[in-house]
């Protein structure tokens, strides 16, 4: 009986973090340049004393959708979207160089060059500062170009490169902030392959109907599951009951 109801409380508990997983694919499906996660489940033996007669079911994060999202244009030359392979290298929270497709690019009020979400991004010199100017432009390879205040329109100026990087897909991973890293922990080495689209960002690549679909799934089978359960409570009283009427 005990194996009915721990095979019955562990799938339901799974099916709950797998929920998880879903609902936050589904906040972000309109999230700059968002990757969804995959989740899978598999059976895992229960060792201890004696033979590993019981089994748990384990929820998976086994790798992250790395294909693209779809091109917006937004005509804003602050926004830069990444043709084809390719990230962005930023610093995340913690100051730990992260990378990211989210090209939604703002300079604050001290120069510095952030994502939408306020992260720090990163050049071939680490952050990017731009000085005050009447224009900034952000060329195919990275390149960052800029009109200082009061200068002629032709008199531009090259300050600095967009760190853009392209590491093997198979040794990236998600950071607890929700960017990604790679499974070394060492810094990607910048890459002169990548270009990029002005005036354009990636939306996130999240399939929202399919989010949603799977999320309905999981909640069928959680009840199945809580069911199960209950099942097994009343086959235990009607146990206790028949040993009573035995005794």
């Amino acid at each position: 009986m005990d194996n009915f109801v721990f095979i019955a409380m562990s799938g339901a508990k799974e099916n709950m973090l797998n929920q998880q997983l879903h609902m936050n694919n589904l906040a972000n499906a309109s999230t700059t340049g968002f990757r969804a996660d995959f989740a899978a489940a598999r059976s895992q033996p229960v060792f201890g004393s004696g033979m590993p007669s019981r089994v748990y079911s384990m929820t998976e994060n086994p790798a992250t959708d790395f294909k693209s999202g779809a091109m917006i244009s937004t005509g804003n030359p602050m926004d830069v979207a990444i043709n084809g392979e390719g990230f962005f290298a930023v610093l995340d929270k913690n100051g730990t160089e992260s990378y990211t497709r989210a090209g939604d690019f703002k300079i604050t009020e001290t120069g510095l060059l952030t994502t939408g979400s306020g992260l720090l991004v990163l050049g071939d010199g680490g952050p990017v500062s731009i000085p005050p100017a009447q224009k900034v432009d952000i060329s195919s390879d990275g390149s960052i170009t800029i009109v200082p205040i009061g200068a002629e329109n032709n008199a531009t100026a090259v300050i600095g490169r967009l760190k853009l990087v392209k590491p093997d897909l198979a040794t990236m991973q998600k950071s607890e902030s929700g960017l990604l890293v790679q499974k070394n922990g060492q810094p990607a080495e910048l890459d002169e392959s990548v270009s990029v689209s002005t005036g354009m960002i990636e939306s996130s690549n999240v399939n929202a109907i399919s989010e949603m679909v799977d999320m309905i799934s999981l909640a069928r089978q959680y009840e199945m599951q809580v069911n199960l359960m209950k099942k097994a409570e009343e086959m235990d009283q009607s146990s206790t009951q028949l040993m009573r009427m035995q005794g």
